[in-house]
């Protein structure tokens, strides 16, 4: 029988690139307000919880009826910040989670379906998305890349262009890693449990740790152009796009 899914919204206040990200509003809306705007349609997804420690966007959050809950300031990471999340809102071990992030305006309702959808069929311990990659993405560092098995498992993912096309065919399915996961809530608190890795640190992704200690995940294909928000530039094409639809 099909569940439903919570989804979980990190929010921070710092962020090297663009500080007071979630609070940006010249469209009129904060944009964690988009966030959760664009998350609620889905209809595999029964609610949308902000998870910050800055009582900045908490009152955001609260301003336009959302709900939020509180973490602390000393998690390492957004899992971490998730599985605490979870943890605070008593969420049983078997409900999904998805993780959508705080700069995903845009995320498509049918994309989170999709993504609920392939946990609950893959037998994987996460899922996640991509999207065919631009060209003119591939050398891009902000964009994560990942490789994939015959089944559809993530094989590895980086911040360099892979898989490297030795002989230029233009066969080598470039895809651009969305930051969305989903997981029941009983891996999450192991997956944020678990020691971090080389290559984790490395690349400064935290989806190795997972495969480096050789669990699975099942990553779906969606046609999206993940047009998330890590820069100024990001930002001000969002708004003249959203403008543009909204006048």
């Amino acid at each position: 029988m099909a569940m439903s899914a919570v989804a979980i919204i990190p929010a921070r206040y710092a962020s090297t690139r663009l500080p007071g990200k979630p609070l940006l509003d010249r469209t009129g809306k904060y944009l964690i307000k988009h966030v959760v705007e664009a998350v609620q349609p889905a209809r595999r997804i029964e609610r949308v919880v902000v998870a910050t420690d800055d009582e900045r966007i908490a009152h955001a959050v609260g301003s336009f009826g959302g709900e939020v809950v509180m973490t602390s300031a000393d998690c390492r990471s957004g899992t971490d910040r998730l599985a605490q999340a979870a943890e605070r809102l008593c969420l049983p071990g078997d409900q999904i989670v998805v993780n959508v992030q705080g700069d995903e305006p845009e995320i498509p309702a049918d994309c989170i379906d999709r993504l609920v959808e392939l946990l609950e069929t893959s037998g994987a311990d996460m899922a996640t998305l991509a999207t065919p990659l631009r060209p003119d993405q591939i050398g891009d560092t902000n964009r994560v890349k990942v490789v994939c098995d015959r089944n559809g498992n993530a094989l590895y993912f980086s911040r360099s262009g892979i898989p490297f096309d030795r002989d230029g065919t233009g066969q080598a399915g470039y895809l651009l890693h969305l930051g969305i996961y989903a997981y029941r809530v009983k891996f999450l608190y192991h997956y944020a449990a678990l020691p971090s890795t080389p290559l984790e640190q490395a690349e400064k992704l935290e989806q190795l740790r997972a495969l480096e200690h050789g669990y699975r995940i099942a990553v779906g294909i969606v046609d999206y152009d993940g047009a998330g928000i890590d820069t100024p530039e990001d930002y001000a094409a969002f708004v003249r796009r959203w403008m543009g639809k909204h006048g």
